[in-house]
């Protein structure tokens, strides 16, 4: 146990991740040595930021607490807190089953860890955060919270209503973040595309990108969680005119056929659906789109899977998702809908639809090959160097590997163009070219 030593540890999304960073740094102005996720924590006190959102993100959580808890119980740990989605949602049943935790704190009670630590928090450093990805990129929230109120979501009952930060705000922070060295920005919220709606009445997400991507050093914004309904189409001129904000849109569709749509409260028909794709393909030419999509909702019929199918064929997503529904405590349709599709049939349907995807997502990468692209490299592992091109995000997309004896003055975080030699499903092999 190595004393003034913090060892947090970060479950879930990268909007978690942005609040540990952002803890981190508080607790590096109050003296202490933070980790973020080490393979051996040391540290005398541990923090885990909970993820809440479905059963197995919450089971993972769990896991990792009762981990924390037996380091506590080997004499390994001086205090263990708990902190973000799981401990907000759940805290009371927390505190009943997991006694050994020696304090819960809600998902942005950074004031009451410090306190507890007989430390303040200094407001002064609000938008500094220890980064814990490659220096040359950093994930950037303009927001919490959602006023959407989908009938599987349990994020409202957790973050509660939409929250825009201000904009001059996030301005300074990625002028901060960019005077270290951060190059690339994803912008992420529970709802992107309500940015505003809250503090200036209308939705400000295309001025709020024009404004990021005239900072000086900002050479990539990728955008994620957009949301389909009153989609602001002035945010797709902004991506098609603007050479930093990269042709990508993490948009969450959920469904197509018009009975679950309507069963899922997403105020959007499958027509409406179907025009969107087709004019933001059209509006920005080489797009690549990302969405997420659920089977085995309530009430899924064969056909409503079948509708499914053919927009996933129709659409082509270049990246897609799915999941199998779970039932979530609190929800609309936990409360009000029988989880009626059975389990075997919900895998048999999931199974099916990425069969589809992955055809497609093979096509698209083979497409790829003989053309150049700017790619940014992320790591060097084994005899690779990794990096990525503007319509790949980290951790969930495909990545270029470019042989190391091939680029030997390449440094983390430069820019390359690089020819693409081949392609796998995963993962694109290309040469640097001059």
């Amino acid at each position: 146990m190595k004393r003034g030593v913090v060892d947090i540890i970060t479950m879930g999304c990268s909007k978690n991740l942005v609040d540990s960073e952002k803890l981190m740094r508080q607790l590096e102005l109050n003296g202490y040595q933070v980790t973020h996720d080490a393979e051996c924590p040391q540290g005398e006190v541990a923090i885990v930021n909970t993820c809440g959102f479905i059963g197995d993100a919450k089971e993972e959580s769990i896991n990792m607490i009762l981990e924390m808890c037996q380091r506590k119980a080997n004499g390994e740990l001086s205090k263990l807190y708990v902190m973000g989605c799981l401990s907000e949602r759940y805290l009371k049943e927390l505190q009943v089953e997991l006694p050994e935790v020696d304090k819960f704190f809600g998902k942005f009670d950074y004031n009451g860890i410090l306190d507890e630590l007989d430390k303040n928090y200094e407001s002064l450093y609000r938008n500094e955060r220890c980064l814990t990805t490659p220096s040359h990129y950093a994930y950037l929230k303009i927001s919490e919270g959602c006023d959407r109120h989908c009938a599987y979501c349990a994020i409202p009952i957790i973050t509660g209503r939409h929250t825009s930060r201000p904009m001059e705000e996030i301005l300074d922070e990625v002028r901060l973040l960019v005077s270290k060295g951060v190059k690339e920005f994803q912008i992420i919220a529970q709802e992107l595309t309500y940015y505003g709606m809250d503090l200036y009445k209308e939705r400000k997400i295309a001025e709020l990108i024009e404004r990021i991507s005239d900072i000086a050093g900002v050479e990539w914004i990728r955008l994620h969680y957009a949301y389909p309904t009153d989609f602001p189409f002035n945010l797709l001129r902004v991506m098609r005119e603007r050479k930093n904000v990269c042709k990508y849109l993490d948009i969450a569709l959920q469904h197509i056929s018009d009975a679950q749509l309507d069963a899922m409260h997403r105020h959007i028909t499958s027509e409406e659906t179907y025009r969107l794709v087709e004019r933001m393909r059209k509006e920005v030419p080489g797009i690549h789109l990302r969405t997420t999509l659920i089977v085995g909702f309530p009430g899924e019929t064969d056909d409503d899977f079948r509708q499914l199918t053919d927009f996933v064929k129709w659409a082509r997503f270049e990246r897609m998702g799915a999941f199998t529904y779970s039932e979530e405590e609190g929800t609309y349709s936990a409360q009000h809908y029988e989880d009626n599709v059975p389990d075997d049939v919900k895998q048999a349907r999931l199974s099916k639809l990425m069969r589809i995807q992955q055809t497609i997502s093979s096509e698209v990468q083979e497409e790829k090959v003989g053309k150049v692209f700017r790619v940014i490299i992320d790591r060097a592992e084994g005899e690779y160097l990794v990096g990525r091109t503007e319509y790949d995000s980290p951790e969930v997309d495909p990545e270029v590997l470019i042989r190391i004896d091939d680029a030997p003055h390449v440094e983390i975080g430069d820019f390359v163009d690089a020819n693409i030699d081949s392609a796998d499903d995963f993962d694109l092999f290309a040469h640097i070219v001059a």
